[in-house]
């Protein structure tokens, strides 16, 4: 099972691409101030379409706030 933020996410199945999991996860993928890594290492945005996730792998989704 993929593990997203921290946590088992049964919704991203393995094979899907960073592109897809941001859609399941309803995130915008153009927007902007986005970033993900998958084991610890960040994958640029133009690899999303195209980045597998593996069974078991670690992804990170983070954003961007502005505010103070």
């Amino acid at each position: 099972m993929i593990a997203v933020n921290g946590h088992p996410n049964g919704l991203v199945q393995p094979g899907s691409t960073v592109r897809a999991m941001l859609d399941v996860l309803g995130l915008d993928e153009a927007a902007r101030g986005v970033a993900v890594a998958v084991d610890a290492e960040v994958v640029p945005r133009a690899e999303w379409s195209t980045f597998l996730l593996a069974d078991d792998a670690h992804v990170e989704v983070l954003t961007a706030v502005q505010g103070g």
